[in-house]
């Protein structure tokens, strides 16, 4: 149920990011693959939580720095 449960996480984490950077997003298992590895990359940065509110939260800002990588590395 766990699995599950980051998954879901990481699909409206990515989805928000995608909607903050103001991208087109990369459809919906593309997002959830930003989302997933933002949720890592948040948990690393932030420290994770059992808490729904801030792991999204840290999965957001995850996310959205992962994104702001990547458009910087497509301009480059």
């Amino acid at each position: 149920m766990d699995i599950l449960l980051f998954l879901l996480i990481g699909l409206l984490a990515g989805w928000i990011a995608s909607l903050i950077v103001k991208g087109r997003g990369f459809g919906l298992i593309g997002d959830m693959v930003v989302g997933v590895v933002g949720a890592l990359l948040g948990g690393l940065l932030f420290g994770s939580s059992s808490n729904f509110l801030l792991a999204l939260l840290s999965a957001i800002a995850g996310a959205v720095i992962l994104l702001l990588l990547i458009k910087l590395i497509k301009r480059a």
